[in-house]
């Protein structure tokens, strides 16, 4: 591209030429050029005729603006309302949660409200609104101005408030929620831990040949307390710990033959007599239904069975209440397998 440049009182002519990249440049600057034009005059005609009210362009200005705040609030009015809906879900959803939560805490022995602190009531939104002065005396229609700053109305502030007050009411209930089901999850596996720490399962399968409490002794005759439960069973059977624990005893004794005594914790101890063979030592940790040794006729025992007995705080114990009727009834005192 050339451009001429000619003039009366000069003989020559200056040519100017221009490519294609300046020819671009010169057009992207007139077009900033103009940008910073009209912003200059959007700022200074309708912003000064908006605070000076002049007499047509305030109006045009106010139309304008006018326009746009009711498109602002409306698309905030939608949000708001779907934010309403999906808070009112998570509500709903978090009602259900602790109906469940207090329907398991019963099951596992856990009253909420001693546990769920009373939920704080949310503070009052602050008013967002400033009480005009009343007009002084002797002072009528005092001059107004100021720049238009267009802001949220009355209505989308106190929703928002509102809203955010739910939520954090929504935010703190589930906390306490969630703070309850650790609990009833700590009180369901102490209940669990304890379960398998009782001597509940059958060291030996069959029936009871003798039971607890005052018998003939099968020795002497006379009448004599049998502080467990025998067994009977051929030489051999598998013996099963009743519940987890350690073992504290694998030892020969005199009246109980050979012996296995099992530490369960809280003073539970269990203790199994007239083995024929150990299968565990002293220190061992087993678990419930392991077994421990053979059934056998060591002792003083008048047959092979195995005696069973479960003691608190060294106290014998009738180990059929701990059974849980596992173990069937105990027959009657002429069982050919006795023990002392």
């Amino acid at each position: 591209m050339q451009i001429l440049i000619t003039h009366g009182g000069l003989a020559s002519t200056r040519v100017l030429n221009f490519n294609r990249l300046q020819i671009v440049a010169a057009l992207a600057l007139l077009v900033a050029l103009l940008m910073l034009l009209s912003g200059a005059i959007y700022h200074f005609v309708f912003l000064t005729a908006a605070r000076e009210g002049w007499p047509v362009v305030s109006q045009v200005v106010k139309l304008v603006a006018r326009d746009e705040t009711a498109q602002r609030d409306r698309f905030l009015r939608e949000n708001l309302d779907a934010m309403a809906k999906k808070v009112g879900e998570m509500q709903a959803k978090l009602l259900k949660l602790e109906a469940m939560g207090d329907r398991v805490s019963g099951l596992a022995g856990v009253k909420p409200e001693e546990f769920r602190p009373l939920l704080r009531p949310a503070a009052p939104a602050a008013s967002v609104a400033t009480p005009m002065p009343a007009p002084r005396a002797g002072v009528s229609g005092g001059g107004q101005g100021g720049p238009f700053v267009p802001g949220l109305g009355v209505f989308e502030r106190e929703a928002l408030d509102g809203l955010n007050n739910h939520v954090a009411g929504l935010d703190e209930r589930t906390d306490q929620t969630t703070d309850l089901f650790t609990l009833i999850e700590s009180r369901l596996l102490e209940g669990r831990l304890a379960q398998l720490m009782i001597p509940s399962t059958t060291p030996v399968q069959g029936p009871v040949g003798s039971g607890f409490g005052f018998r003939s002794d099968p020795f002497t005759g006379r009448a004599a307390l049998h502080t467990g439960l025998d067994f009977p069973a051929d030489v051999g059977t598998p013996v099963q710990s009743a519940a987890g624990g350690m073992v504290v005893a694998t030892e020969p004794h005199p009246a109980y033959g050979n012996l296995v005594e099992i530490d369960h914790g809280n003073g539970l101890l269990t203790r199994y007599a007239h083995l024929s063979k150990l299968l565990v030592k002293s220190g061992d940790l087993v678990k419930r239904g392991q077994v421990v040794a053979l059934v056998g006729n060591s002792g003083r025992s008048t047959g092979p069975h195995l005696h069973f007995e479960v003691l608190v705080e060294g106290v014998p114990q009738n180990p059929a209440r701990f059974l849980a009727g596992r173990a069937a009834p105990p027959r009657e005192s002429g069982s050919l397998a006795r023990s002392r």
